[in-house]
């Protein structure tokens, strides 16, 4: 019989561009998905922290002995029982794993506890009794730049710095223009308000080691840190992915690790260790307070002539991702807009509020709440359409941003806005007089306004500024049993975003099978960096389908052979080695033979340059995003309740790897954009949080959820795997402006703080 068969092979399902359901989504429908809080193991302990209720207070002695008298209790550890370093940090190694002679901020860990029960634990942490002289807290950002301020940290308040100048400004030429606009900007605290708090496992090893099952987003500078906390030999340690309920950036910092991981190694025994939910207010890092002051200068016929301004971030009590957010908000300041001057100076610094650092959108969002605000003002000054004079001024492709970079890739932003200004409106007829706003008064509705606003973003995709941000993946191809199937494993995390349906697609895309098994790796397997600035489908993704390219080579290689024909075997699809014209050469189980083939590939995305540190310019980045967003919103002026009647968005994703999933990120941070426009934000008062609970802390529940319109571009990045483009962060960044914007045009008034609060809107009719 010839080798050749007169038929194709089927398609693989569920490859790139497919929606492809996830593996993991019928046990987490039913509850029986294993987060990281769910996990146990025999003769387990509990853990619990010991928290400085002061924000800022000096340590004069701490008494763990009636904790430790109490029955049931197991180990009472502080800052002297860390058996290494007694600080970490993902980019400044600045904060103690426990507090040893100052505390910096409310909530800071001070002692741990373990015991046989979770209530014998927190009694046992009640019982520990620290002696602090209470110090005054610095708690304004602009106050600790000040010379005469406190300092928190031995280098000083000024965490970075980052000047950006451009054109004119980087002369030292004076900025002028026939039109002037001004305005200062203020954004809250937004917390990431993830579901599963902070939780994890520690289990000693009989060899004196630990392993550490954590939810988390970066297991390998998770790994780095707890070695270093430790004191033991790298080998000695393990980090393993355990469930993770939500991140959206609040899990790039340790948490409970070292703590857990401490206790374990002094009992002998497993313990757990889960969070409650005010004490995860307190436990991770928020989205930076912001205040922008801002100069707009442009031409009467609208275009832009140059930015000028300064932003303020504050940082809180320890670095965190801090200098790196200063980044993100220097070199996306004045938006996605050609502006040939440029003098922007963008400062982080150290206060006694809640530390900040990583959240979806990293610093872009509070920026695109600035410069948008000042688009608006301008369209007002100059008596222009707000779409049209943002058009007029956006960048595309070959334009220059504000770090001088040009942009080599497609960069459609008045495309986008066209896309949501042509979206048809909701129905007039349903309001503004007839609709219903929660507790409005009773009567005609006269006081209910309607208002529409847009806003485009954009911010870097991945890690800059001179970071080799690469990804490790190896893929197997084996036959067991008469099956083929392919086996494809990375260290990256999955925190709900989808990676490891991605994964398996690009798998089945490149190799053509249908049965894809993902597996975690963990610390011992090659890095995967973080599942943060929507980098992971380009990345790893990039690793992914390179091992798999390389086992396809060596898949055909070995199946001409076979064959004895050198270059018949062309392609895999449906399980089958074809020809160049698709036809089937024969079955992948006779190539395979119990000889499984695999590759481990990293893949590197193009290298990027630091900013200079006296100009801020240079090719910081490898990759932009860009995404816009219609907001149309009533308002009751009389009483300054806000419902958002629809949301429409425009965002270019290269290519959908999975379509579905897709419109899901979409939706989901176009909603938690609304959320900071409108509700969401920890209150601080002199350092004290004040509403660390999902009671207090305000979200929006699916009644808030208005219908939703998702415009998908896919203009292929030449430089990107299958063309991709990072997608879960943009419908962040222009939802708050956006929302923001049409409240403003509902009311007419200026509204330059979110969240927008009631008290801002309400009686905007009056005298």
């Amino acid at each position: 019989m010839s080798a050749y068969r007169p038929v194709r092979p089927a398609r693989g399902r569920d490859g790139v561009g497919e929606s492809t359901p996830r593996p993991d989504g019928p046990a987490k429908v039913r509850g029986a998905y294993p987060y990281s809080s769910d996990l146990t193991a025999p003769g387990m302990l509990w853990g619990t922290t010991v928290r400085s209720p002061h924000p800022h207070a000096r340590i004069r002695g701490v008494d763990i002995a009636p904790a430790a008298e109490l029955p049931g209790v197991r180990a009472v550890l502080t800052h002297r029982d860390v058996p290494g370093r007694n600080l970490h940090g993902s980019m400044v190694v600045d904060q103690p794993v426990l507090a040893e002679d100052l505390v910096r901020y409310q909530g800071e860990p001070v002692a741990v506890v373990a015991a046989e029960d979770p209530e014998t634990a927190r009694r046992a942490a009640a019982l520990v009794r620290v002696d602090y002289e209470v110090l005054e807290p610095v708690s304004d950002a602009r106050a600790a730049l000040a010379p005469d301020a406190v300092l928190l940290h031995p280098g000083g308040n000024l965490l970075r710095h980052v000047p950006l100048r451009r054109g004119a400004a980087q002369r030292g030429e004076e900025l002028t223009a026939e039109v002037v606009v001004r305005g200062t900007y203020e954004v809250g605290i937004q917390d990431q308000a993830f579901l599963g708090p902070e939780s994890g496992l520690a289990v000693p090893r009989p060899d004196g080691g630990i392993e550490l099952h954590v939810a988390t987003q970066w297991l390998h500078v998770d790994y780095a840190q707890v070695v270093a906390s430790l004191g033991l030999p790298e080998e000695k340690v393990r980090l393993r992915h355990a469930g993770v309920g939500g991140a959206f950036g609040a899990r790039e910092d340790l948490s409970m690790h070292v703590h857990a991981c401490m206790l374990a190694l002094r009992t002998g025994r497993p313990v757990a260790m889960c969070y409650t939910r005010d004490e995860s207010f307190v436990g991770h890092v928020h989205r930076h307070p912001a205040r922008m002051e801002l100069e707009h200068g442009a031409t009467r016929d609208g275009r832009l002539v140059y930015v000028k301004g300064e932003i303020v971030l504050d940082g809180g009590a320890y670095s965190s991702s801090s200098p790196a957010v200063a980044g993100t908000v220097a070199t996306c300041g004045v938006g996605p807009y050609e502006v040939p001057d440029v003098q922007l100076d963008v400062r982080v610094v150290y206060t006694n509020n809640p530390p900040c650092g990583a959240m979806r959108g990293f610093g872009a969002v509070q920026t695109c709440f600035g410069y948008e605000s000042q688009m608006d003002r301008l369209a007002r000054e100059l008596g222009m359409d707000p779409v049209e004079l943002r058009m007029r001024n956006a960048v595309g492709q070959g334009s220059a941003i504000a770090n001088g970079q040009v942009l080599d890739h497609p960069a459609p932003v008045a495309e986008l806005l066209r896309r949501v200004r042509d979206l048809p409106l909701p129905d007039a007829s349903a309001a503004p007089g007839d609709a219903h706003l929660a507790g409005t008064a009773a009567g005609d509705g006269s006081h209910v306004v309607r208002g529409v606003g847009y806003a485009v973003g954009f911010k870097n995709v991945g890690f800059v500024e001179g970071f080799d941000d690469y990804s490790t993946a190896r893929v197997r191809l084996e036959c067991a049993d008469g099956r083929v199937r392919a086996v494809v494993t990375s260290a990256a995390a999955e925190v709900g975003q989808g990676l490891v349906t991605v994964k398996a697609q690009i798998v089945r895309t490149e190799l053509g099978v249908e049965e894809v098994e993902v597996e975690h790796g963990d610390s011992t397997f090659g890095d995967s960096g973080p599942s943060s600035s929507s980098r992971q489908t380009y990345v790893t993704g990039g690793a992914v389908k390179a091992a798999a390219e390389r086992v396809r080579v060596r898949v055909l290689r070995r199946a001409d052979e076979l064959l004895g024909r050198t270059g018949a075997a062309a392609g895999l699809a449906g399980g089958f080695v074809t020809d160049a014209a698709g036809r089937v050469l024969m079955d992948l189980v006779k190539v395979l033979d119990e000889q499984p083939v695999e590759e481990t590939a990293e893949f590197h995305h193009r290298p990027t340059q630091p900013l200079d540190p006296a100009t801020g310019q240079g090719d910081s980045v490898f990759q932009y995003a860009f995404g816009a967003h219609r907001a149309v919103v009533d308002v009751d002026v009389e009483l300054g309740l806000v419902r958002v009647v629809e949301l429409a968005s425009a965002q270019d994703v290269g290519k959908a790897v999975n379509p579905l999933a897709l419109r899901g990120q979409i939706h989901g941070g176009t909603v938690q954009g609304m959320g900071l426009a409108l509700m969401e934000e920890i209150r601080v008062e002199d350092a004290r949080i004040l509403n660390p609970s999902f009671t207090d802390y305000l979200l929006p529940t699916a009644l808030d959820v208005p219908p939703m319109r998702v415009e998908v571009l896919e203009l292929a990045d030449p430089h990107a795997p299958y063309g991709v483009r990072g997608v879960g962060e943009p419908p962040n960044i222009s939802s708050p402006a956006a929302v923001a914007a049409a409240v403003r045009a509902a009311t007419g008034r200026d509204l330059c703080r979110i969240p927008v609060r009631p008290e801002d809107v309400a009686g905007v009719g009056d005298g």
